[in-house]
């Protein structure tokens, strides 16, 4: 038996998706990784909100490792910062958001274990937020994208 021939690149990847005013830069997908992990760079400016609904995913772990600045995840109604250095991980089927409550910009990895999602999930995203052109995006094609790709809408937070 001989080894298979595996081309190594560093970043194979190395796509920049824009959701606003928000990136992600994917350094890793599934196809990259024989399905055991997807890496992205997240990047969130100052006192930015994410546009998508909070969401659960039941198919994956999501770790988030805390670059610069600092975002706030909002993981089962308990808020959590998440600094440089440091690391939270987002277990299966736990409601969770993100916000950037600070004026630095904040840059996080993430990492997807499995590799239940890639691009095209935030390319399908980043088509229904940009299209909203800075106002709140059309709830019912993001949750429809979501469900598409594994990831459960959470019911929209009560009027007060």
């Amino acid at each position: 038996m001989t080894p298979q021939t595996i081309d190594l690149n560093v970043n194979p990847a190395e796509e920049t998706i824009r959701l606003g005013p928000l990136a992600v830069r994917f350094l890793i997908t599934g196809e990259n990784s024989g399905g055991s992990v997807a890496a992205f760079e997240l990047v969130v400016p100052g006192a930015q909100r994410l546009a998508a609904p909070a969401h659960s995913h039941d198919h994956y772990e999501e770790t988030v490792y805390g670059l610069e600045g600092v975002l706030t995840w909002t993981v089962d109604g308990k808020p959590i910062d998440v600094g440089p250095g440091q690391a939270l991980c987002i277990p299966r089927g736990a409601i969770h958001r993100f916000d950037n409550n600070g004026a630095q910009d904040a840059k996080a990895l993430c990492l997807i274990t499995p590799a239940a999602i890639g691009p095209q999930y935030f390319r399908e995203s980043a088509e229904v937020i940009n299209a909203a052109v800075g106002g709140p995006p059309d709830r019912a094609k993001m949750a429809a994208i979501m469900l598409r790709h594994g990831l459960t809408p959470a019911p929209p937070p009560p009027q007060a």
